[in-house]
């Protein structure tokens, strides 16, 4: 019994040894693996297809990336023009002046005419000055009628602004008997006050000192009627409406500054008031003393 076994495990052995054999002289078979390589050929092949296929379709894919990315800056460019046109529309409805009431708009803005032209012909006359010191003569007036020009051009620009400001001082005091916004008494009073009070002392300046003040004085009360329209003790659309008149002389004044600026070498030094006071003493002292002589004589004889 014991030698059967031992007879069936060594046969079986011996048949899985040469199994092994087989199955390695086998793989050494070139036939072998012909038949192998032709296998794993059609294995690989369905893992290759899509890239032959990719590679067969790159042409589209580069032309939906191409065309992805232009919708995407075309959709960037939109959204830019939109965003500017947003902020444009804010712009516009900010300085708008649909609300102000077509009748004090339009005098208001007639009543900057007179800033504008004489801001104009300022600049005007000063470019015909400097052409006469430079060429000996201007360009339509000569250098002595350009000047006798500029100096009458003063007085008007200086009194009309002193008009305006004292004008819309006096607004404030309508709005008070009106009680818009309620009852303010001596608050709302003084803006009618100072402003004239700080307006016609102007009128005694030199011309560019004048200017000068006025232009401040107009700047305090556009900041003085903004708070007072929102506050509500003026209209809604009063602060906008002071701000664009305000802007239009403010660069009249600059502008008339500029010009005057460019002839300072060129023409003849004004009288500023302490000269004028200066000679109005001295006038007086000379009368007074042609008073005391003539009494003199008449006790002589």
């Amino acid at each position: 019994m014991l030698f059967r076994n031992v007879a069936a495990r060594s046969t079986l052995r011996a048949l899985q040894s040469s199994n092994a054999s087989v199955a390695r002289s086998a793989l050494g078979n070139p036939v072998f693996k012909a038949g192998l390589t032709s296998s794993a050929r059609s294995a690989i092949r369905p893992a290759i297809k899509p890239n032959f296929a990719l590679a067969a379709h790159k042409p589209v894919t580069t032309a939906l990336v191409r065309y992805a990315s232009t919708a995407a800056k075309d959709d960037e460019d939109v959204d830019m023009m939109a965003g500017m046109k947003s902020e444009a529309k804010v712009i516009k409805d900010t300085f708008s002046l649909s609300e102000v009431p077509k009748d004090a708009l339009y005098l208001g803005m007639a009543g900057v005419v007179p800033y504008l032209v004489t801001s104009l012909q300022t600049v005007a006359l000063s470019f015909e000055i400097n052409r006469a010191a430079a060429a000996g003569d201007g360009l339509i007036f000569s250098g002595q009628s350009a000047e006798l020009m500029l100096h009458m051009l003063e007085p008007i620009q200086v009194g009309y602004g002193a008009v305006i400001l004292s004008f819309l001082g006096a607004i404030h005091w309508g709005l008070e008997w009106a009680g818009y916004g309620g009852r303010f008494g001596y608050r709302r009073y003084a803006a009618g006050i100072i402003a004239p009070a700080v307006a016609w002392p102007t009128l005694l300046l030199p011309v560019e000192y004048a200017l000068i003040s006025q232009f401040l004085a107009f700047t305090f009360l556009y900041y003085n009627d903004a708070r007072a329209a929102a506050a509500g003790r003026a209209p809604h659309w009063y602060g906008m409406y002071r701000f664009v008149l305000t802007f239009v002389v403010g660069a009249s004044i600059v502008a008339t500054l500029i010009g005057r600026e460019r002839i300072q070498s060129s023409v003849a030094a004004e009288h500023s008031i302490q000269d004028k006071i200066n000679a109005l003493i001295f006038l007086q002292k000379k009368e007074k003393e042609e008073a005391e002589a003539r009494k003199k004589a008449e006790l002589e004889e």
